[in-house]
C-alpha cells in the first residue's frame, strides 16, 4: 500500500510540474491521506477553483528573504538586495507540491511621507521661469513587521492554488538601494526576484549574510499584478523579457513619467496632486534610511532636480529613460490592460498607447476599461481566467474571448460590455470646425465655414474649468457646441485637436476640455458625468516636444496634439462642447492673470472618433 501511494504521489507531482498545457477539465490529484485529496489545479469552466486544503491561513507558511540583484544603486560596492516575502500552502513543504506565483512589488509597503501639499511645488508662478524652492517632506518612518511585507492578494489567490510573493522596491522598506523613480533599476529589481523563483538568482536569509534560500516550491511561472505604482512595476518587469513572467495585470500603471508630470511640453500636475513632480515622489517613497546621504545627493539632487526642467517642460533624456515605450523590444508577457477613462491621476493613455504595440508583436492582450477614476481591478473571474491560462497552462480559450471589455455608463463596474477590440473597430474619425462665437458659444460643425475670424480670451487661474464650462458667457474661455444630439453618439478612440493661436506673452498655458452640455447639476451627479475629455499643451512646443521657443507677441502658431483616449456614449438630447481656455486651475501652473490668448477659428479644428462615423450625427 505504501509503495502504491508513493508511486501515485510521484506521478501526480510530475503532472503538476510538467510545463505542457493541461486540458481545461483535467485535474491533478495529490493524495494526502485516505479520506481527502488535493486537486491542483481544480478547474471548472476554464477557471481555477478554491482548494479546501489551502483555505486555512493557519496552515500557510510565511517567510522572508533577500534576493540579490545585478545592480548597485546605493554605491556601497555591493549588489543591492531586495526584501521579499513568500506565503505558500504548507503542502508545498509536506507534500512537495509546486505551484505558480502571483507577485506584487511596491515602494509603498513600508510607509510613505506626508501628503501635505505644503511639501509640493508652489504652482503660483510665472511661466518660463525657475520654480521657487520647495520644502522637503520629513523622512518616512519605516513600518512593517517581518516576515510579512504585505497581505495583499494572499486571501484572494492562495486558496486557488497560487503562491503569493511581495517585494519592496529599491530604497524602500528593508530593500537596499536608492529610489530612482522610473529607471531600469525598477525593472531589474522584480526581474531578480523572478530569476530567483526560477533558480537563476540567489536569495539569502539576511540582507548581509550568505545562507541561501531556494525556491524549490514553485513551478517558476509568475504573474504580476498591482495598482498605480504597483501596476507600473509589472509592466517595467515585462520589458526585460525575463523568462518565467508569463502574464501581468497592471491596473492604472504609470508607463511614462513625462506623460505623468508633463503634457505636450506643459508642466502639468497629475489630478489631485497639484504641484507634485518626480522629486516629490522620491521623497514620498524613500523609506529605507540606509545610505540616505548618497541617495539624496546622487539621485534626488543631481539626477532628478538637475534634469526635470520645470522651466520649459521639454522632453529630454531624463524623461526618455523613464518611458517604458522605449524598452518594448523584449516584452512578451500576456497583458490584461486595466484602467479608468476618468482617471485624471494616471491617465488612460498610459495603458492605451501600448495596445497596438502588443498587437503588432503578437502578444496576447485583453482590455478592461471602466468609466471610473484611479484604480479598479477587473472582475475576479476575468483575472482568474487570465492567470489560469498563463500560469497553470490550462487551455481555456481566453485568447478567443472578446479583446475589449468596457463598462458602460451607469453600469456596475464589475459587469463590463464585451467588444471585439478597442478602439471600437466601427469608429471613424470625424472632423469638426468652429464657427464664430465662443465667449457666449459658437458652433461645432462638420462642414467648414470660412472667414470666422479670431476670438480672444484672458487668462485667469481664479476660475475652475467646471465653472467656465457652466457659464453662459465668459471672457476667460471659448465654447463651441454641436447641435443637440437626436440620437446617442458613441465616442471610441483618441480625439485630436489642431489649434492656431497667438499670445501676447512669451509663454501661455493652453487647456482643452470636451464637455457634455447642459451640465448635469442634480444632487446625484458627478463631475465625470459632464466631462468627456481633457488635454493640455505648451504652444512653445508647436514644432517639437524636445525644444520650446519663446512666443512672439501676436504671432500665430499651429499645434496639433491628442486628448486622452475615451469610450463614452453621449446621450440624445445633449450637446458636445469644445472648451478652450488657458490656465487649468486643477492641473497647470498659475501665472499672474492677464495673458491674452487669441484663437484663429478658421485654423482650429477637432477630430473625434465616432462609432459609425459622420452618419452617427445624421
Amino acid at each position: 500500500m505504501k509503495i502504491l501511494f508513493r508511486l501515485t504521489l510521484l506521478l501526480v507531482i510530475w503532472l503538476i510540474t510538467d510545463q505542457s498545457p493541461l486540458p481545461a477539465q483535467e485535474k491533478t490529484n495529490v493524495q494526502v491521506n485516505d479520506t481527502s485529496a488535493i486537486k491542483v489545479p481544480l478547474i471548472v469552466n476554464g477557471e481555477a477553483q478554491k482548494i479546501k486544503a489551502f483555505e486555512n491561513p493557519d496552515n500557510w507558511i510565511k517567510q522572508d528573504l533577500w534576493v540579490e540583484t545585478e545592480f548597485d544603486s546605493d554605491g556601497d560596492g555591493r549588489k543591492d538586495r531586495m526584501h521579499v516575502d513568500v506565503t505558500r500552502p504548507s503542502q508545498t513543504e509536506s507534500e512537495g507540491i509546486r505551484l505558480p506565483v502571483i507577485y506584487e512589488s511596491s515602494p509603498y509597503f513600508a510607509g510613505t511621507a506626508s501628503t501635505n501639499n505644503k511639501y509640493n511645488w508652489n504652482v503660483k508662478q510665472e511661466l518660463d521661469a525657475e520654480s521657487p524652492p520647495r520644502l522637503k517632506a520629513p523622512p518616512v518612518k519605516r513600518t512593517g513587521i517581518r516576515p510579512v511585507i504585505s497581505n495583499s492578494h494572499v486571501n484572494a489567490w492562495l486558496p486557488y492554488g497560487f503562491i503569493v510573493v511581495h517585494s519592496s522596491a529599491p530604497g524602500t522598506g528593508l530593500s537596499q538601494g536608492c529610489p530612482t523613480i522610473g529607471t531600469r533599476i525598477e525593472a531589474l529589481a522584480p526581474k531578480a526576484v523572478i530569476d530567483w523563483l526560477n533558480g537563476r538568482a540567489k536569495g539569502y536569509t539576511t540582507s548581509d549574510g550568505y545562507e541561501e534560500v531556494k525556491a524549490y516550491w514553485t513551478t517558476g511561472k509568475v504573474g504580476m499584478i498591482g495598482t498605480s505604482y504597483n501596476g507600473t512595476i509589472p509592466f517595467a518587469a515585462a520589458t526585460t523579457g525575463v523568462d518565467g513572467l508569463e502574464a501581468i495585470i497592471p491596473v492604472s500603471p504609470n508607463t511614462s513619467y513625462y506623460h505623468y508630470y508633463r503634457a505636450n511640453g506643459l508642466v502639468r500636475s497629475p489630478g489631485g496632486y497639484l504641484g507634485e513632480d518626480v522629486d516629490v515622489l522620491y521623497d514620498f517613497v524613500h523609506s529605507n534610511p540606509d545610505r540616505c546621504d548618497y541617495c539624496d545627493s546622487v539621485y534626488r539632487k543631481n539626477i532628478i532636480l538637475g534634469n526635470i526642467d520645470r522651466k520649459t517642460g521639454d522632453y529630454n533624456t531624463f524623461w526618455a529613460e523613464r518611458d517604458l515605450m522605449n524598452y518594448m523590444k523584449d516584452f512578451k508577457a500576456a497583458t490584461l490592460f486595466t484602467h479608468g477613462f476618468n482617471d485624471w491621476n494616471v491617465m488612460i493613455s498610459h495603458s492605451a498607447r501600448f495596445i497596438n504595440v502588443l498587437k503588432d508583436k503578437g502578444i496576447p492582450y485583453q482590455i478592461y476599461f471602466h468609466q471610473g477614476g484611479h484604480g479598479g481591478e477587473p472582475p475576479f473571474s476575468m483575472m482568474n481566467r487570465w492567470f489560469t491560462r498563463y500560469l497553470f497552462g490550462i487551455q481555456n480559450n481566453v485568447e478567443q474571448d472578446p479583446k475589449a471589455w468596457i463598462v458602460r455608463e451607469n453600469d456596475d463596474r464589475l459587469k463590463p460590455t464585451p467588444y471585439s477590440d478597442y478602439p471600437n473597430p466601427e469608429a471613424k474619425m470625424v472632423k469638426f470646425f468652429l464657427t464664430s462665437g465662443g465667449n457666449k458659444s459658437g458652433s461645432l460643425v462638420t462642414r467648414k465655414v470660412s472667414r470666422q475670424g479670431n476670438k480672444s480670451i484672458v487668462d485667469d487661474y481664479s476660475f475652475t474649468g467646471s465653472t467656465l464650462a457652466q457659464s453662459e458667457s465668459h471672457e476667460h474661455r471659448l465654447l463651441f457646441l454641436t447641435p443637440v444630439l437626436k440620437e446617442p453618439v458613441h465616442i471610441s478612440g483618441v480625439p485630436t485637436i489642431t489649434i492656431r493661436a497667438a499670445s501676447d506673452k512669451p509663454a501661455v498655458n493652453l487647456s482643452v476640455w470636451l464637455v457634455i452640455l447642459p451640465w448635469t447639476q442634480d444632487s446625484g451627479s458627478r463631475l465625470i458625468d459632464n466631462i468627456i475629455d481633457r488635454g493640455w499643451a505648451d504652444l512653445r512646443n508647436y514644432k517639437s516636444l524636445t525644444e520650446s521657443k519663446p512666443l512672439q507677441s501676436g504671432k500665430y502658431y499651429e499645434m496639433t496634439f491628442d486628448l486622452e483616449p475615451d469610450d463614452q456614449i453621449i446621450p440624445a438630447g445633449k450637446q458636445i462642447g469644445l472648451m478652450i481656455f488657458s490656465t487649468d486651475k486643477e492641473f497647470t501652473l498659475w501665472p499672474e492673470p492677464g495673458t491674452k490668448l487669441t484663437i484663429d477659428l478658421d485654423g482650429t479644428s477637432i477630430t473625434l472618433p465616432l462609432v459609425g462615423g459622420g452618419e452617427a450625427l445624421k
